[in-house]
Protein backbone atom coordinates (compact mmCIF):
# COMPACT_ATOMS: atom_id res chain seq x y z
CA UNK A 1 0.00 0.00 0.00
CA UNK A 2 1.47 3.46 -1.27
CA UNK A 3 1.86 5.96 1.69
CA UNK A 4 -1.01 7.79 0.14
CA UNK A 5 -2.85 5.44 0.24
CA UNK A 6 -2.40 4.66 3.94
CA UNK A 7 -2.66 8.08 5.11
CA UNK A 8 -5.82 8.34 3.21
CA UNK A 9 -7.42 5.05 5.35
CA UNK A 10 -5.72 6.38 8.38
CA UNK A 11 -7.79 9.19 7.87
CA UNK A 12 -11.36 8.09 7.09
CA UNK A 13 -10.76 5.69 10.10
CA UNK A 14 -9.78 8.53 12.22
CA UNK A 15 -13.18 10.26 10.82
CA UNK A 16 -15.04 6.81 11.86
CA UNK A 17 -13.70 7.00 15.18
CA UNK A 18 -14.32 10.59 15.43
CA UNK A 19 -18.24 10.06 15.04
CA UNK A 20 -18.26 7.25 17.39
CA UNK A 21 -16.47 9.17 20.19
CA UNK A 22 -19.11 11.67 20.04
CA UNK A 23 -21.81 9.24 20.81
CA UNK A 24 -19.96 7.11 23.39
CA UNK A 25 -18.58 10.37 25.32
CA UNK A 26 -22.12 11.67 25.47
CA UNK A 27 -23.29 8.26 26.62
CA UNK A 28 -20.58 8.12 29.37
CA UNK A 29 -21.49 11.55 30.33
CA UNK A 30 -25.33 10.73 31.19
CA UNK A 31 -24.25 7.77 33.09
CA UNK A 32 -21.21 8.97 35.02
CA UNK A 33 -21.52 13.30 34.72
CA UNK A 34 -19.60 15.06 32.04
CA UNK A 35 -16.43 16.24 34.33
CA UNK A 36 -16.20 12.30 35.05
CA UNK A 37 -16.58 11.47 31.39
CA UNK A 38 -13.87 13.93 30.03
CA UNK A 39 -11.05 13.23 32.72
CA UNK A 40 -11.87 9.33 31.86
CA UNK A 41 -11.12 10.04 28.10
CA UNK A 42 -8.16 12.35 28.93
CA UNK A 43 -6.54 9.56 31.35
CA UNK A 44 -6.57 7.10 28.92
CA UNK A 45 -5.11 9.29 26.23
CA UNK A 46 -2.48 10.49 28.67
CA UNK A 47 -1.55 6.83 29.18
CA UNK A 48 -1.36 6.09 25.96
CA UNK A 49 0.19 9.43 24.50
CA UNK A 50 3.58 8.95 27.75
CA UNK A 51 3.58 5.54 26.77
CA UNK A 52 4.24 6.36 23.10
CA UNK A 53 6.44 9.17 23.87
CA UNK A 54 8.70 6.83 26.30
CA UNK A 55 8.76 4.25 23.57
CA UNK A 56 9.73 6.45 20.97
CA UNK A 57 11.49 9.29 22.60
CA UNK A 58 12.67 7.33 26.13
CA UNK A 59 12.04 10.70 27.53
CA UNK A 60 9.11 13.17 28.68
CA UNK A 61 11.43 16.29 28.04
CA UNK A 62 8.92 17.21 25.05
CA UNK A 63 6.18 17.87 27.75
CA UNK A 64 7.87 20.43 29.61
CA UNK A 65 8.65 22.14 26.40
CA UNK A 66 4.69 21.95 25.62
CA UNK A 67 3.48 23.12 28.78
CA UNK A 68 6.15 26.08 28.50
CA UNK A 69 4.21 27.54 25.21
CA UNK A 70 1.93 29.40 24.65
CA UNK A 71 -1.65 27.85 26.96
CA UNK A 72 -3.71 27.68 24.05
CA UNK A 73 -1.83 25.26 22.22
CA UNK A 74 -2.81 22.68 24.84
CA UNK A 75 -6.21 22.47 23.50
CA UNK A 76 -4.96 19.35 21.26
CA UNK A 77 -5.39 17.79 24.67
CA UNK A 78 -9.13 16.69 24.73
CA UNK A 79 -8.61 15.05 21.32
CA UNK A 80 -8.32 11.47 21.04
CA UNK A 81 -4.70 9.97 20.25
CA UNK A 82 -5.89 8.38 17.55
CA UNK A 83 -7.14 11.39 15.63
CA UNK A 84 -4.10 13.18 16.55
CA UNK A 85 -2.06 10.70 15.16
CA UNK A 86 -3.70 10.18 12.18
CA UNK A 87 -3.57 13.68 11.36
CA UNK A 88 -0.08 13.99 12.26
CA UNK A 89 0.54 10.95 9.75
CA UNK A 90 -1.80 11.85 6.63
CA UNK A 91 -1.79 15.38 6.67
CA UNK A 92 2.38 15.94 5.25
CA UNK A 93 1.65 13.03 3.25
CA UNK A 94 -1.53 13.68 1.47
CA UNK A 95 -1.91 17.19 2.17
CA UNK A 96 -4.50 19.10 4.96
CA UNK A 97 -7.30 19.27 2.59
CA UNK A 98 -7.42 15.90 1.66
CA UNK A 99 -6.97 14.84 5.77
CA UNK A 100 -9.68 17.29 6.25
CA UNK A 101 -11.78 16.27 3.74
CA UNK A 102 -11.44 12.19 4.29
CA UNK A 103 -11.69 13.32 8.10
CA UNK A 104 -15.34 15.06 7.74
CA UNK A 105 -16.67 12.58 5.17
CA UNK A 106 -15.84 9.69 6.89
CA UNK A 107 -17.76 11.17 10.13
CA UNK A 108 -20.64 12.37 8.21
CA UNK A 109 -21.28 8.86 6.80
CA UNK A 110 -21.14 6.96 10.08
CA UNK A 111 -22.86 10.10 11.89
CA UNK A 112 -25.79 9.60 9.63
CA UNK A 113 -25.78 5.45 10.58
CA UNK A 114 -25.74 6.41 13.67
CA UNK A 115 -28.29 8.97 13.12
CA UNK A 116 -30.42 6.75 11.27
CA UNK A 117 -30.38 3.45 13.34
CA UNK A 118 -30.29 4.83 17.01
CA UNK A 119 -26.70 3.44 17.51
CA UNK A 120 -25.10 4.18 20.63
CA UNK A 121 -27.93 5.30 22.51
CA UNK A 122 -28.19 8.58 20.44
CA UNK A 123 -31.87 9.94 19.25
CA UNK A 124 -33.11 8.21 15.75
CA UNK A 125 -32.67 10.87 12.94
CA UNK A 126 -34.08 9.81 9.55
CA UNK A 127 -31.32 10.03 6.47
CA UNK A 128 -33.26 11.19 3.60
CA UNK A 129 -31.63 10.79 0.35
CA UNK A 130 -30.41 14.24 -0.02
CA UNK A 131 -28.03 13.83 2.76
CA UNK A 132 -27.26 10.42 1.24
CA UNK A 133 -26.12 12.05 -1.58
CA UNK A 134 -24.47 14.95 -0.10
CA UNK A 135 -22.34 12.17 1.97
CA UNK A 136 -21.68 10.53 -1.66
CA UNK A 137 -20.66 13.77 -3.28
CA UNK A 138 -18.36 14.76 0.16
CA UNK A 139 -16.76 10.67 -0.20
CA UNK A 140 -16.04 11.69 -3.82
CA UNK A 141 -14.77 14.49 -2.80
CA UNK A 142 -12.45 13.93 -0.53
CA UNK A 143 -10.93 11.16 -3.07
CA UNK A 144 -10.81 13.73 -5.65
CA UNK A 145 -8.83 16.37 -3.33
CA UNK A 146 -5.82 13.17 -3.57
CA UNK A 147 -5.47 14.37 -7.00
CA UNK A 148 -2.43 16.87 -7.60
Amino acid sequence: MSSTAFAAVLAFAAGLGGAVQIAVQGRLGDRVGTIEAVATAAAIACVIAVGALLVARRSLAGVGDAVGGPKWQLLGGVMSVFIVLAITVAGPRIGVVSTTAFLIAAQFGLAALIDRYGWLGVEPVTVTWARVLGILLLVVGAALTLRR
